[in-house]
């Protein structure tokens, strides 16, 4: 994630473009499935932030005889609570925990209204949050959802006892992977978190997530469908280009490869096909986030004639996107994206791309290949080129039978897109490609759904911003009232 050696992963970005994104970074994106973390919003001019808090942990929830502990870092503000008030919990996620949200977004703005007291916990091996000695194969089996919900767990019980919040109640906050767990948390520890808002959460573990290069086709509709013509023309022209060593080099030269192109090496191709590919699913997921760079501009580009045929004007937008994340070339070996994600160490970690991967080999899946048809950028990285990673990256018992089974055990502890659960609320984006396989209709009158028109990834947890459309203001409005609601039961 920090390094875009071509696609895949988590699509961060960072740098400071807007006051919602103050902090992405691009992800060590190549070859692994892109999850949804979330931007942070900035400290607000004035705000003097918290300082972290520390809480030590368990490292094995599930083993009684196992003592060791480890230290998990938090942060809190209690500026609006008002004794008996509620207790806010933002869940952390695949990313760092951000002081940003502490005094930010639209919990914040609901909090200040409702005089709740506010938590943030950071995600297990995210971050600071360091359990173990290094980030070794051996050492990641105590890296899963159902270790991390058990965290939230025991933060939760020593936060009441030790701050006298037991008869107060608590609601969870949490956006992508950490919306998942904070639905999650509602149905596995429904005596701790008495309601939870799971924004653009992903409740369907699915190892083909095909579905998700189909929505970032119809998003880019959304501008014009001649934007997915030219990008499936450009990639014809680029599979021509594949022929011949000639071809090689003009490729490598067009998007400013940091070594040449050898198309002798299937997954040095599927990466930079991925990786171009990943350029446009950045933009959409994250639409209107970050500037000016949004699906209209990618797609205008790819309309404008001006600058040659399709090929020239995919090539404007690798530009456009390489200038952004302060990159001065595109790497797209294979080899050296493994190598990187093999480094154990965690100063060679920070940015999660290891962790994140080994749960999605382990518990999620979630690969967005190019096996659908119905997207336009190629068949060059199918579902195999990313359970392939799994191995090369952590060993040899990361078997195909392993991210089936550790999928199917993922669904069947959680219930995919039938949990039973209450007082849970699943706002979605439909520009958003993570809605795919999350929660769109009401479960029942007590788990709702709300589909926002227009917006793209967790577009609802952030506070009011001038131009938000309508659609947007009134799911922020329906979820402070569900709140409202869940509070006076």
């Amino acid at each position: 994630m920090k390094l875009r050696l071509a696609a895949v992963t988590v699509l961060l970005l960072g740098i400071s473009i807007t006051p919602r994104a103050s902090s992405l970074k691009p992800g060590f994106r190549n070859g692994r499935s892109r999850n949804g973390f979330l931007p942070p919003p900035p400290v607000p001019e004035g705000i003097i932030p918290p300082g972290e808090q520390w809480f030590t942990q368990h490292l094995d929830h599930f083993n009684p005889t196992d003592t060791r502990t480890w230290s998990q870092k938090y942060y809190t503000n209690f500026e609006f609570y008002v004794e008996g008030g509620p207790v806010f919990l933002m869940i952390g996620g695949e990313g760092p925990a951000s002081v940003g949200w502490m005094y930010s977004g639209s919990w914040y703005d609901n909090a200040k209204q409702l005089n709740a007291a506010l938590f943030q916990v950071e995600h297990r091996y995210y971050g600071d949050s360091h359990p173990t000695e290094d980030m070794s194969s051996e050492n990641l089996v105590y890296l899963s959802s159902e270790q991390a919900l058990a965290d939230l767990a025991t933060f939760t019980i020593a936060m009441q006892e030790e701050m006298g919040l037991q008869n107060n109640k608590w609601i969870v906050f949490g956006g992508s992977y950490s919306g998942s767990l904070a639905a999650w948390y509602r149905l596995k520890y429904p005596h701790l978190a008495h309601g939870a808002v799971a924004t653009s959460a992903p409740m369907l573990a699915k190892v083909d997530f095909r579905e998700y290069m189909e929505v970032v086709r119809n998003s880019l509709a959304t501008a014009s469908e001649d934007c997915n013509v030219a990008i499936k023309e450009a990639n014809v022209e680029m599979e021509v280009l594949l022929a011949d060593p000639v071809g090689w080099g003009a490729l490598s030269e067009r998007f400013r490869l940091c070594s040449p192109l050898d198309a002798s090496v299937p997954d040095d191709v599927s990466l930079f096909f991925e990786t171009l590919a990943d350029n446009f699913a950045y933009v959409v997921q994250y639409n209107n986030e970050v500037g000016s760079v949004n699906i209209d501009s990618v797609c205008a580009v790819m309309q404008d004639e001006s600058l040659g045929g399709p090929l020239a004007r995919y090539q404007e937008v690798n530009n456009i996107l390489l200038d952004l994340f302060g990159e001065t070339c595109l790497e797209h070996r294979y080899d050296m994206m493994v190598e990187a994600m093999q480094k154990t160490k965690w100063e060679e970690n920070m940015d999660g791309g290891r962790a994140w991967v080994y749960q999605t080999c382990t518990e999620f899946g979630w690969y967005q290949s190019s096996d659908s048809e119905e997207q336009p950028f190629a068949r060059q990285f199918p579902l195999d080129f990313f359970i392939e990673m799994c191995q090369d990256i952590y060993g040899t018992n990361f078997t195909r039978e392993v991210l089936y089974e550790g999928v199917a055990r993922t669904n069947a502890i959680y219930g995919g897109l039938r949990p039973e659960v209450t007082r849970v609320v699943f706002p979605n984006g439909s520009i958003d490609p993570w809605h795919a396989v999350s929660i769109l209709s009401d479960l029942s009158s007590e788990a709702h759904a709300i589909f926002i028109n227009g917006t793209a990834h967790c577009a609802d947890m952030y506070s009011h911003s001038p131009g938000d459309p309508p659609e947007l203001d009134k799911a922020r409005e329906e979820i402070f009232s569900l709140i409202q609601t869940w509070l006076s039961n």
